[in-house]
Order: structure tokens, then C-alpha cells, then sequence
């Protein structure tokens, strides 16, 4: 019969892959939904402003968002500018960081579109991402969610999106600068998209654009 002095060292090794398992990081793909319209004059050309409409009390937050979506507008081919004015156009940015319960217990959708064509975000929407794993794996713990609506110099919509991704507290892409630059890389890549399109995409395909 094997010592217990044998068995020690095979039972703390044991134990310690399984804890290993058990926290392995969380990552979930980014969930992106994208409106265009149907004469989108000047899209992606011109220059462009970026404000948030909603106060965003996270300073740090704020700063993030506006560098990754500035970033991503650059590559578009706008040019950034400070003010709203003449013949600019204006991308206006909301962002969101809700624990998975309560993104579960939300109740009713909110509607997002351009003239009749909407699309719904609520309980249930970016829900294939896997939130129970399972298996030794660290579960989802947040939703981070990215939206965009781009407006002509009058004011029309001329493209809307938005972006999501559920991370665990360990993910390597839960702080909020990452989390900002994959949300935005995901929202405008290929784009403008197609009208109405939902698309997955692996954080992988976006780590050149972080």
C-alpha cells in the first residue's frame, strides 16, 4: 500500500491543476449590430467630432473610449476635430459596464435603428457567448457594451452601431483601456457593415488593431 508521505506530493499537484483550471481566464467574442443608411452621403470622409452625450462620471473610462474610437475614426479616413460646426459630423458615444445578473434581470429591450429598421438590445441579445461554461472555467462576470451613432452636419443618421463583449474578472481584456480598444476595433471593422448584420468576432482577429 502506497506511504501517505508517497501520496502527498501527487495529491497537491492534483489539486493544483485543478485550481489552475478552475481560473483559467474568460474571454468572450465581441457581439457587434450595425446600421447603415440608406444614402449615407460623406460617410467615413470629413471631419468629425466625438462626444458622449450621457456624463460619464469614470474620467478614465472617458478618456479611453474617445482615444480608441478617435483612433478607429482616423483609420476610416476622418479627420478629428474639437467642436461641433459647420459641415462636421458627430459620433456620439454611450458605453456601459454591467455584471452578467444584471444584464440577465433587464426587462424589455431598447429599440436602435435608422428610420424603420431597428434592431433590439436587451435580455437574451449577446447571450451565445457563453455565460455558464463550465468545465473548469472561469464564468463571465461582466457585459461591456460600446455604442455609436454617427450624425451628419444636419443632423441626419448616417450609421449607428454597437458592440459588446462578456469578460471574466481575470480576462487579460476586462481593464477598461483594453476593453475599449477591442470594443471600438470590433464596432468599426469592415466598415461600414451591412445593414442590420449582427457578426461575431474573435478577440484574436483584433489584437493587431489594440
Amino acid at each position: 500500500m502506497p506511504s501517505l508521505r508517497l501520496l502527498a506530493p501527487a495529491l497537491c499537484a492534483a489539486t493544483l491543476a485543478l485550481s489552475a483550471c478552475a481560473t483559467t481566464p474568460f474571454t468572450g467574442p465581441v457581439e457587434v449590430t450595425r446600421f447603415v443608411a440608406q444614402n449615407p452621403a460623406g460617410l467615413g470622409q470629413g471631419p468629425i467630432v466625438v462626444y458622449f452625450p450621457d456624463e460619464v462620471s469614470n474620467q478614465v473610462a472617458r478618456a479611453a473610449f474617445k482615444t480608441a474610437i478617435e483612433d478607429e475614426l482616423r483609420k476610416l479616413g476622418y479627420t478629428i476635430v474639437a467642436q461641433e460646426g459647420a459641415g462636421i459630423q458627430v459620433a456620439a458615444v454611450r458605453t456601459t459596464r454591467n455584471p452578467i445578473a444584471a444584464i440577465e434581470d433587464r426587462s424589455g429591450p431598447v429599440s436602435v435603428g435608422i428610420g424603420g429598421q431597428t434592431g433590439s438590445f436587451g435580455s437574451g441579445f449577446g447571450m451565445g457567448v457563453g455565460i455558464n461554461l463550465g468545465g473548469g472555467r472561469e464564468s463571465a462576470s461582466v457585459m461591456s457594451e460600446l455604442s455609436v451613432r454617427i450624425t451628419g452636419a444636419d443632423g441626419t443618421t448616417l450609421w449607428e452601431g454597437r458592440a459588446q463583449i462578456a469578460t471574466g474578472v481575470k480576462s487579460p481584456y476586462s481593464p477598461v483601456a483594453v476593453s475599449a480598444r477591442t470594443l471600438a476595433a470590433g464596432l468599426f471593422k469592415d466598415f461600414p457593415g451591412g445593414n442590420g448584420e449582427t457578426v461575431t468576432i474573435s478577440v484574436k482577429k483584433l489584437q493587431g488593431n489594440k
